[in-house]
């Protein structure tokens, strides 16, 4: 179970309500040492005097602002005692409208919890509140020597905490980025095709179903090195689309999208029909993979090999071959569910089974 980060007591109005502050999210990020190269002696960072070099103890170290002719020394409890609130209140100052504030401010998730069951009943009302009105509660409190601009929200039945940028945080889009599109003329028709695109690849947002396969690939490569097994590299980068072949890959985009799943050339259910637009269901078709030139020329091959000797091209040892993405694009193709969370290993077991039944059938 998670400890409180912060408690302390959140106030709307003249209504009072001690609450706990808990982390929402949990990094997976594999955590390395530094060693010396040649050794197994660990690198550490030390609180060094750069005059002396010596190590100096944590309690004898000071906050300084430089202001150019010196140093001014700011102790830790001089940071608390002009904190607002003492640190301990976290006031809402009004409630606005969830629309209002754009995806950009927001920053990190907490969970709220009363601090107490004699409590439960003020947070309940909060929450329902909330609820209902479909706003959230703007406030700022203090921790850990930083003031936050938050936002409350009820959501999934308790409230959850936001942490805010500032509006001075937020950097101006076209002071940053030199060569962002002006009054760029696009075609009716390429219009027509790019948004045909965007609504037959609708889905619905199920975030269960990705999964951060770099770090997998990371503690594959510890495992690997570990056992002397050989490591798999990664598919290059696809290469830009041209732009005079723009519509060309626009509908092509689109045909592959709207291929139908499984042998009997059935749409999933759910599936996207047509430039419909429906939303896919779980077994239906992923988003097409991006997939290189060198790849897509391996597969051309092959299906060309296939089609000569009347084969399928997907049996179990022209699997071991295949890159992922090739992989993935004939899972797409027999409509294997799941297919998304697999990894390299188990997409071929799963379309080795499919290879068997379809053998024994």
């Amino acid at each position: 179970m998670a400890r409180p980060v912060w408690s302390g007591t959140l106030t709307f109005g003249l209504v009072s309500l001690p609450i706990q502050m808990y982390p929402a999210t949990d990094s997976h990020t594999v955590r390395f040492h530094q060693l010396q190269r040649g050794t197994s002696d660990r690198v550490r960072n030390k609180r060094v005097n750069e005059r002396t070099g010596e190590e100096v103890p944590l309690d004898e170290v000071v906050k300084a602002y430089d202001d150019g002719d010196e140093y001014v020394l700011v102790e830790p409890q001089e940071l608390d005692d002009i904190a607002p609130g003492r640190s301990k209140s976290l006031e809402i100052t009004g409630f606005v409208e969830l629309a209002e504030v754009e995806p950009v401010f927001f920053d990190r998730t907490y969970y709220l919890g009363p601090k107490g069951k004699e409590y439960a009943k003020v947070y309940a009302l909060l929450h329902k509140a909330l609820e209902e009105a479909g706003r959230a509660g703007i406030a700022t409190f203090v921790m850990r020597n930083h003031q936050y601009l938050v936002a409350v929200k009820a959501e999934a039945g308790l409230l959850t905490l936001h942490t805010l940028h500032w509006a001075d945080e937020i950097r101006d889009p076209r002071q940053e980025i030199d060569d962002l599109p002006g009054r760029t003329k696009v075609t009716d028709r390429e219009l027509k095709m790019a948004r045909q695109l965007v609504d037959t690849l609708g889905m619905e947002w199920r975030p269960e179903e990705f999964r951060d396969t770099y770090q997998e690939q990371v503690n594959a490569l510890i495992k690997a090195k570990r056992t002397g097994e050989a490591v798999e590299k990664a598919e290059p980068p696809a290469e830009s689309t041209n732009v005079v072949d723009l519509m060309d890959a626009l509908r092509a985009s689109v045909d592959r999208a709207k291929k139908p799943s499984g042998s009997a050339g059935k749409a999933p259910s759910g599936g996207a029909k047509g430039g419909g637009g429906k939303k896919r269901g779980s077994d239906a078709p992923a988003p097409p993979t991006r997939i290189s030139d060198a790849a897509a020329k391996r597969r051309g091959r092959g299906a060309g090999k296939g089609a000569a000797k009347g084969k399928c091209g997907t049996g179990p040892a022209s699997l071991d071959t295949l890159t992922k993405a090739e992989l993935y694009q004939r899972a797409t193709d027999a409509g294997l569910p799941g297919r998304s969370a697999m990894n390299r290993a188990e997409l071929i077991e799963a379309l080795r089974g499919t290879h068997r039944r379809r053998a024994s059938s």
